[in-house]
């Protein structure tokens, strides 16, 4: 009997690659993917998808879908909070161990483990310390098809917005952006690959640019190496296909 695990699910490419991992290696059964939700604005936190995407994702992978919904830039008290809850659940079930897409930031792999000590649970992280360029390369080539929704302005202009990521997108990417965005520079949206049943269907809607008002210094609960206060992003609207 394989061990019981449930996947941190953020809808973008790290996540989706590190679950690609997590079943090809048949280690785990993964029994639920756990998602942050901005609840004021129903949508994925701080990628900006819509819920309603996020819920065709989870169907067509195959895998219960579980939203943690936050409200709009909780503190880290309130994130804590709300986490430890939803860890008790998956542990009063007998799930101790769950999976993370994170590849090298080692202050949020470490406040990760220490926060889940406490609850018993154990952490698991399939794609750390690949190499990035080469990660995202095979991203590609195994078919997986993945759009930008969310850009951070400090490395990256709007025209980056809305791009799928393929080879050309590699090859544009300034030298000193992660091409994983592994340092927040970007977020992505899944819609395709070997993990999915059918691709999920949307169309492009409008591009907004957005900064936040400080309202916590200790608030850092989208787990990127950088202050999201200190910069604006772009995000690209995604609108479920009606047919």
């Amino acid at each position: 009997m394989k061990t019981k695990a449930y996947m941190n699910w953020s809808g973008g490419k790290d996540s989706s690659l590190a679950l690609y991992c997590v079943l090809k290696s048949k280690e785990f059964e993964i029994t639920h993917l756990l998602t942050s939700v901005n609840d004021e604005h129903d949508r994925i936190s701080m990628h900006g998808v819509r819920s309603e995407l996020l819920r065709q994702q989870a169907e067509s992978i195959g895998i219960p879908l579980i939203e943690l919904r936050l409200g709009e830039m909780p503190t880290m008290e309130a994130y804590n909070k709300a986490m430890s809850n939803q860890v008790a659940w998956f542990t009063n079930k007998g799930i101790t161990n769950t999976v993370f897409g994170d590849i090298f930031l080692e202050d949020l792999r470490k406040y990760r483990e220490d926060q889940l000590l406490a609850a018993r649970v154990k952490a698991h992280f399939p794609i750390w310390k690949k190499n990035t360029t080469e990660l995202l390369k095979e991203f590609i080539a195994l078919g997986f098809k993945t759009i930008l929704v969310c850009v951070n302005e400090k490395h990256l202009d709007k025209s980056f917005v809305g791009r799928v990521i393929d080879e050309a997108f590699l090859n544009d990417l300034p030298k000193e952006v992660d091409p994983c965005g592994e340092n927040g520079e970007f977020h992505t949206f899944v819609y395709d690959g070997p993990i999915f049943q059918k691709p999920i269907q949307f169309e492009l809607g409008e591009v907004v640019h957005r900064k936040y008002e400080r309202k916590d210094t200790d608030n850092d609960v989208c787990g990127d190496d950088i202050d999201p206060f200190e910069t604006g992003f772009f995000y690209q609207d995604l609108i479920p296909f009606r047919g």
